[in-house]
């Protein structure tokens, strides 16, 4: 039996690659914090049936305490590195503690994966890396990376980090730039899920700038093949790998799409750009065809009607609740 461990395996991302690694008979350590930055209630629904396989365990502990990091037992086949901060704008806000967990927990885990003996480390970078980068579609092999949040310049320094240990201690490094994911068990704090629950609220829905700007979202489970195929790759030491769809989507058409998904009539209110912001994100997914046989499925309309059907009880059930307090 294969043995993997997952960092931040209970969150949205990692819950889903969980659920296909232990379907493939892995075995499954999960390491989370659960961070207050969004409900911990929402990570342990999305294991909830992990639970009841005897091949998946979960230990909490923050990334940063190396010293208790330290007495898990090892022997892993492969590293998944999904724990982070997230988010653009709250690292704006708070610059330090996204350093702190994002670039020292993930030289932790370098470190661990180096004492152990590990062989494979896959590490989930972002698209945030290219900052306002006009060369669209944005390629791996454009070395310009101009980042405009403490977030994605922690995530360079993770895929730094990586190549350093890759080079010294022969571990395999495989970063994967992610394209804004969505789908079932998204983060409440991100874009989609936000709008849906703000519609079905029947609230005004904050739209900053002109609703031009575009982004290259990402089906999770289109995400998590990839992230399965990194798994697997052994063919060089060390690769950053974009994991997009190959298709950019409006602000506004992203609202409009969720909206008729959810049978409801946008109400929009425009305000000023937030600092932080790209006008687009658009993903050259050319290299992780090649390497990986990566190639995303789900188009947007699908992915957002999944999401949806997602959304919908969950929201009602969140409603039942607040309305018996």
């Amino acid at each position: 039996m294969k043995r993997a461990l997952v960092t931040g395996g209970a969150g949205f991302i990692g819950s889903h690659l969980t659920d296909l690694l232990l379907a493939e008979g892995w075995d499954v350590t999960v390491l989370d914090n659960f961070d207050p930055f969004y409900d911990p209630a929402t990570k342990l629904s999305n294991v909830a049936a992990h639970r009841l396989n005897p091949s998946w365990r979960l230990v909490e502990l923050d990334l940063r305490d190396l010293a208790s990091l330290r007495r898990l037992r090892g022997g892993y086949d492969v590293i998944v590195h999904l724990a982070a901060k997230a988010g653009v704008r709250p690292s704006i806000l708070d610059p330090l503690c996204y350093q702190q967990v994002n670039v020292t927990g993930t030289h932790n885990m370098l470190e661990l994966a180096k004492e152990w003996g590990a062989k494979q480390f896959v590490f989930a970078s972002s698209s945030s890396v290219y900052g306002v980068n006009p060369n669209v579609p944005w390629s791996e092999s454009d070395h310009v990376l101009l980042p405009i949040s403490p977030y994605a310049s922690t995530k360079i320094s993770g895929e730094l980090l990586g190549h350093v240990y890759s080079h010294l201690y022969g571990l395999r490094f495989i970063g994967l730039r992610f394209f804004t994911v969505y789908g079932p068990r998204q983060r409440p704090d991100l874009a989609i899920h936000k709008f849906a629950r703000m519609l079905l609220d029947g609230q005004t829905l904050p739209i900053y700038g002109d609703g031009a700007a575009s982004r290259d979202y990402t089906f999770v489970g289109d995400i998590v093949a990839g992230i399965r195929a990194a798994m697997d790759y052994q063919d060089s030491r060390y690769e950053i790998l974009n994991l997009g769809n190959h298709r950019t989507v409006s602000l506004l058409d992203m609202v409009n799409t969720i909206a008729e998904a959810l049978d409801v009539e946008p109400i929009l209110n425009f305000l000023p750009e937030q600092p932080g912001d790209v006008p687009q994100t658009y993903a050259d997914i050319g290299k992780a065809a090649s390497l990986l046989g990566y190639q995303p499925t789900t188009p947007f309309q699908q992915g957002i009607k999944k999401f949806v059907s997602w959304l919908k009880p969950t929201a009602q059930s969140a409603s039942l609740v607040g309305s018996n307090i």
